[in-house]
Parts: C-alpha cells; structure tokens; sequence
C-alpha cells in the first residue's frame, strides 16, 4: 500500500491541485556549497560602510546597494547612500545625498531604474520621538545617472491612505510595472500591501497587522517569481507567504526560517535572508532556527543550502548576517549586513 503523503500527493497531482511545500529537511541541516569573500567592495577613503540592508543587479552585472551613510541613519550626514558597483567591485558612481533618512531597500526596474524606500532610523516618530521632517514614508524612482524620476508617499508624513505610507519596508516591480509596497516595519506601523500602475496610481491594498493568512507582521521584502506570484517575507510571523497580483492568498512557507531579505533568480532559485532568529525569548525568538542564508527553489519550497551567519554571538545581537541578499547570473550570492555594516560575498567552492 502506497503511504498516506504519498497517495495525497498524487491526488492532488490528478486533481491539478498543489500542495503547499514543506520539506521534512529538519532546519539548518541543508549543506553550505559557499565560501565567503571579504572586502570584495572598495569605499574610496576615508569613507567606510555603514548599514546596508539591500542590494540587487541590473542587467550589466552592476552591483547596486543601498548603504546608509556609514551609520545606521541618513540623517545629519552627507553621504551618497545609492551606490554602483562593477562586476570586479569598483565603485562606478553614487548619489542621493540629502533626500533619506534610512535607505532601507533598493530594486532595479526592468528599464535600469532605480526605487529606494525610506523608511525611519531606530527611535525617530516612535515613543513621542519627533519624526524627520521631509524624509522618510517614503519610495523614489531614479534614472540610473541618480535623476528623481517619480515619488510615492509623502516625505515625512505618515498614514495608511493611498498616498502615505508608514514605515514602508520593500518594494517589487511587476513585469508590466505595476508597482508593489510592502508598508510597514513592525510596531505601530502599518501592515499591508499597497499596489500602483506603473506611473504611480493607487490601485488597491491588501494586509492588515495579524497572523492569519493575508495578514502581516513587518512585512520586510517582496519578490516575484517567473509565474509573477508574489512573494512576501513576513518577517515577524517566520514565513513568507505567497499572493497573486490580486492579492489572493496563495501559500505559506516556514521552512526558509524567519526572512528578512528575498531574491529570486531567473531560473526560480530562491534566496532568502534570516538576520533575526535566536532562541532566547523576545524580539527574534524562532527556537531551532540559525541565523543565515537559505538557498532553494521558489518552484516547489524545497531548501537545498544554508550559508550560516558568522557573527560570533548572534543571541546578543539584535541583526547580524545578511539582511538584504541577490545572486548574480553565475550563481555568486550578495549579502547585506546591517548589524555588521558589511557587504558579503558568497561564491560556489
């Protein structure tokens, strides 16, 4: 007789019917095929890295990050937090001095333009903490030579209507440029999806804080996949969970840990970020998980390979590792480190 998974499974299969993966891999037990690159990324000095929380590449090979200005906070400082990199880690250009608060993510278009979000710095407009008048809430569109292209949000103004956004977090481009916001960065920010047309008009908005199917707690990034499923890292709850363009409720995957970061590559390979996992109770608190770089297949939730974070005591850090992650067309994986205030390198051994 066949086993119960077994025959449920060709059900389904006969019914058109799919399964919501999850792996019998217990956690962190996946192989790590990476060794790890340092100081691939030259600064010209004495500028150092500060924070960088995301990073992608444009159909060059450039090497795009969103860094904040050699701390952890844009404001007060001077700094070009958008910068190029070349394939060999040069830096090419920077710019986006003066207009944000804390670069919190950064996704290239399919024209080679550039969308920062802007979110807050630790502890500014929470607790009766002033905001940061005119930055923040906010995501830009720049030409790839730094031009601001388009704005959504109103710079330091927070809300939850179709034109404010409060603590935004991610944002993905669908591929007839229907733009996707994940709005919100836990506490009493918001939780929610908010989708535009391509030239910026409001369409709809889905999400609200909870732990139900569709609804968030800091939902942290957003990617697509080649069926333009989108795929959200709703961080706070240790899962991604997986939307039609619509807002339909798709899946829900636990098994790549708790995610901060998520990438998905043309051949669906799937790379998600978990900066925060740490057994004790509290913020993080994801007992049996480590802290790392999960690699896998956005096809069916499989997890073929797990990059551990370093750091030396994550349980006394609140983010340490990769927050932001993407992977070059060779398969060369990029990891972003606010708590290090690093880029990493990871290439196959």
């Amino acid at each position: 007789m066949l086993p119960v998974r077994r025959l449920i499974a060709t059900f389904a299969l006969l019914a058109g019917v799919r399964l919501s993966a999850q792996p019998d891999a217990p956690p962190n037990s996946q192989p790590n095929p990476y060794r790890t690159m340092e100081d691939f990324f030259k600064l010209p000095p004495p500028r150092t890295w500060g924070s960088t929380s995301s990073i992608d590449i444009d159909r060059k090979g450039h090497i795009w990050i969103a860094e904040r200005c050699g701390a952890n906070t844009c404001v007060g400082k001077n700094d070009s937090p958008v910068l190029e990199f070349d394939a060999s880690g040069k830096l090419l250009k920077s710019f986006g001095e003066g207009l944000f608060a804390f670069p919190h993510y950064l996704k290239i278009d399919a024209d080679g333009n550039i969308w920062v979000v802007d979110g807050l710095p630790p502890g500014a407009g929470r607790g009766g903490a002033p905001a940061i008048e005119g930055k923040g809430h906010q995501a830009i569109k720049f030409s790839p030579d730094g031009k601001v292209l388009l704005r959504l949000g109103k710079p330091g103004v927070t809300g939850d209507g179709p034109d404010t956004f409060n603590q935004p977090s991610a944002i993905a481009i669908a591929r007839n440029g229907d733009l996707f916001i994940a709005d919100g960065h836990g506490g009493n920010s918001n939780a929610r999806i908010v989708k535009y047309s391509k030239d910026g008009k409001f369409l709809k908005t889905w999400g609200r804080k909870g732990t139900a199917h569709g609804e968030f707690d800091t939902p942290h990034a957003l990617a697509f996949d080649s069926k333009g499923r989108l795929f959200v890292a709703d961080r706070a709850n240790d899962r991604i969970q997986i939307f039609d363009q619509e807002g339909t409720f798709l899946e829900e995957w636990k098994q790549f840990s708790r995610p901060s970061g998520l990438f998905i590559d043309r051949k669906d390979v799937l790379y998600v970020s978990d900066s925060e996992s740490r057994e004790r109770d509290g913020y993080g608190h994801h007992p049996g998980w480590k802290r790392g770089i999960r690699v896998g297949s956005a096809k069916d939730g499989t997890v073929t390979a797990f990059i551990p974070d370093t750091f030396p005591t994550p349980e006394q850090a609140a983010t340490s590792g990769a927050e932001g992650v993407a992977a070059d067309s060779s398969g060369a994986i990029y990891g972003a480190e606010v708590g290090q205030k690093d880029i990493k390198k990871y290439v196959k051994k």
